[in-house]
């Protein structure tokens, strides 16, 4: 009977993936919140499918996995898993690449229209007894005026610039790896990285976390942007320098942020950045809604049903077939 470890996870229960996996005869062994990697090495050191979704499996919980043939994550990166120990052991990794595309575009254009209209910042002025104009009046921006750039042009950078046709702005892209005639039949146009940090009123980030990617936004970054931008990442945090985007805010050469990710997570609880009225924060829940869990644990579940069968995985980011 194949043993299925699930190392963490976030929702009620683990009712969808029991439905799926238990008549084919997996075993289900889990923790439910996120534990060191020390932890992990009993769990899954003899299961035979192995399922992630923040908890760090690193070279040394791979490595003690004895019996592994999948390890399948919750979610489209895959920055907590080490994928070079797990191809080293020929254990393939997946991914689920499609299913919060729609939700994490509409996030992204929730906190570029609360950071321009600033919806949070007049709610909370009004909730202190006030009936004003929340901020400065340059503080109230229209987004047909602006430039905003998108740093990944993956499925949901095309559908942050899709939505963003419709607000009659300026977008500019950066990605090495896209076509240029891909980006401008979305109605974008095709920059370096240096003209998108010249040029973006708004930057928005949507690329992944890779070694090329991890703190690219720091302080020589930052410095480059135009002044006064508004910073949106939707992405993940370790793209962004916490200390660098602190003291641009501070400084105002970052006017505003919406970070719905940060390094670390969660943000603690002294952090500044927390007290600053110019930053828009959630927590990391810009892939949530009913329709895209349901259809992540679908997935997930299904693709170790697949490894219990012996087919064909499919989603496999590291180098394995």
């Amino acid at each position: 009977m194949p043993k299925i470890a699930i190392t963490d996870y976030t929702f009620p229960s683990l009712d969808i993936e029991a439905a799926i996996l238990e008549p084919l005869g997996g075993q289900i062994a889990s923790f439910k919140e996120k534990r060191p990697p020390a932890e992990l090495i009993p769990l899954v050191a003899d299961a035979d499918q192995v399922i992630t979704q923040f908890a760090a499996v690193n070279a040394e919980v791979i490595q003690a996995m004895q019996r592994a043939k999948v390890i399948v994550r919750y979610g489209i990166g895959v920055d907590n898993v080490d994928l070079d120990a797990a191809r080293a052991r020929g254990i393939p990794v997946c991914n689920v690449p499609d299913y919060c595309i729609q939700e994490v575009a509409d996030h992204t254009l929730g906190f570029i229209l609360g950071a321009t209209r600033q919806v949070v910042t007049a709610a909370q002025s009004m909730r202190a007894g006030d009936w004003k104009l929340p901020t400065p009046l340059t503080g109230m921006r229209t987004l047909c005026d602006l430039t905003v750039g998108i740093i990944g042009f993956g499925r949901i950078g095309r559908e942050v610039a899709h939505r963003l046709q419709a607000f009659r702005g300026r977008v500019l892209v950066f990605d090495p790896v896209v076509p240029s005639t891909q980006i401008e039949a979305a109605g974008a146009s095709p920059v370096s990285l240096d003209d998108l940090f010249a040029q973006s009123d708004i930057v928005t980030l949507h690329c992944p976390s890779t070694a090329q990617t991890r703190g690219m936004i720091g302080r020589e970054a930052l410095a480059r942007m135009k002044s006064g931008v508004i910073l949106i990442n939707v992405a993940r945090g370790d793209l962004v320098d916490p200390d660098a985007l602190t003291d641009a805010l501070q400084r105002g050469q970052v006017s505003g942020a919406a970070l719905d990710v940060f390094s670390p997570e969660p943000i603690p609880v002294d952090h500044p950045i927390r007290r600053m009225d110019q930053v828009i924060l959630s927590a990391h829940i810009a892939s949530a809604s009913v329709r895209a869990v349901r259809r992540l644990r679908e997935t997930v579940a299904q693709i170790t049903a697949m490894s219990i069968r012996g087919e064909t995985l499919p989603n496999i980011v590291n180098g394995l077939r």
